[in-house]
């Protein structure tokens, strides 16, 4: 075995009792580092792997992967057969319609602005799964039929609002808001809103908060006679079979609708988001490690002195023919030593910790951090980029004391004694 010498050496320096306590106390000291350190850091790139992989999934389970628009804004007119055309796509899944409009929903003295969603259920599944994580209520009355909006029979269209809305307002399943919209009826003196009750169908909970507090569907023909329009759509909405080429595939589709359609992708609506948690990701991974950088320091003074106290040893062995070399890899392998030990301890506190926190679900604020728990995605080649950072951080910091041990020179550590 290369090294078993200094290994035995080094390791025996580890094991013995030594005169100065103070230098075990150090090496303790410098082993938890470095298990700190690692566990810290394993821990952290967890977090921040189950942060990207929440919400991309959020984001990818409540919206559609491509969106398509007219350039001008003004509505898809004569949508259907545009609609079937492009369901035929290469790469297209699924398609639905939809029509959006920015509104206040009120209940009473409480008010708060949503972002209605006007769709088909059943084609709307096929591109979001938004309508089926209701905790009240059910989506059926939301099925094409005739538009209830403004009916004197005193029956009200259906609404199903997001959770977090739905607690604002202060309603739950079969209250009443009501709805007004700030471009709904033409005047001579130009657009005036209009409000018309609808009643809570359902409540859903998707866990996003910007969903959850600023999201509600209504059956598509409401919203068409709410806003005074009654055959357009103002998206159709597209599942593809590769979600990370959507920019590629919404080209093509864009192309295929004709002029005057133009597309936009799940990555661009979410890059600033993705670009902001990489970041996070590397200044983590930076900051956390400046505590591995810590524990690197600490293994640097137990060598220092350890090597002070053992100067006359190191003499001895050199002057039975120890060469410098094999001095000088004692000590690096015995800060090696205390690196694996360190970091050994480091990994099974780290992955223990993440499982931990995964089992008994830290809850967050939503509002703040876009989700209502910690998530916790331990990987292995987190693992073993923290590892091999550990590793070599602490054998830099090797590099003195083991140069200095090599430098002895025997006749003059021997001189005194």
């Amino acid at each position: 075995m290369p090294f078993r010498f200094e290994l035995f050496i080094a390791a025996r320096y580890l094991r013995a009792k030594r005169r100065q306590a103070v230098v075990g106390l150090v090496t303790l000291i410098s082993v938890g580092g470095v298990a700190a350190g690692v566990a810290a850091l394993v821990i952290a790139m967890a977090v921040s792997n189950g942060m990207q992989r929440d919400l991309q999934d959020k984001l990818l389970g409540s919206t559609a992967h491509v969106m398509l628009m007219r350039t001008k804004a003004d509505g898809i007119r004569d949508w259907r057969p545009l609609l079937d055309r492009l369901r035929g796509l290469p790469h297209v899944t699924a398609a639905a319609p939809s029509m959006y409009e920015q509104v206040m929903v009120s209940n009473g003295p409480r008010a708060g602005f949503s972002l209605l969603k006007a769709v088909i259920p059943a084609e709307e599944r096929t591109v979001s799964d938004l309508l089926d994580k209701l905790t009240s209520g059910s989506t059926k009355e939301l099925a094409p039929g005739a538009s209830t909006v403004g009916s004197t029979t005193g029956e009200h269209p259906p609404i199903v609002l997001g959770s977090d809305l739905a607690e604002t307002l202060g309603v739950t399943t079969g209250d009443t808001v009501l709805i007004t919209s700030p471009q709904c009826q033409m005047t001579p003196i130009g657009v005036m809103p209009c409000s018309w009750p609808f009643h809570v169908a359902g409540v859903f909970h998707s866990g996003f908060y910007q969903y959850d507090s600023a999201m509600a569907f209504v059956r598509l023909s409401d919203a068409q006679k709410l806003f005074s329009e009654p055959d357009l759509i103002t998206m159709i909405s597209f599942k593809v079979d590769d979600m990370y080429h959507a920019d590629v595939i919404g080209k093509e589709i864009a192309q295929a609708a004709g002029k005057g359609f133009d597309t936009n992708n799940w990555m661009e609506e979410n890059k600033a988001l993705f670009h902001a948690l990489a970041l996070e990701r590397v200044v983590t991974f930076i900051i956390i490690g400046l505590i591995v950088v810590v524990a690197a320091l600490n293994i640097l003074i137990a060598l220092t002195m350890m090597v002070m106290e053992k100067t006359r040893d190191i003499a001895v062995l050199m002057s039975f023919g120890v060469e410098s070399g094999q001095v000088r890899r004692i000590f690096l392998l015995q800060g090696l030593l205390i690196s694996l030990l360190g970091t050994a301890a480091g990994l099974v506190l780290g992955y223990i910790g993440c499982w931990a926190g995964a089992h008994y679900h830290i809850p967050l604020s939503g509002d703040v951090y876009s989700i209502d728990t910690l998530p916790f995605a331990p990987a292995w080649r987190d693992g073993v980029l923290v590892a091999a950072a550990s590793i070599g951080i602490s054998l830099l910091a090797t590099l003195y004391p083991s140069s200095t041990a090599a430098k002895i020179l025997p006749a003059e550590a021997l001189r005194y004694e």
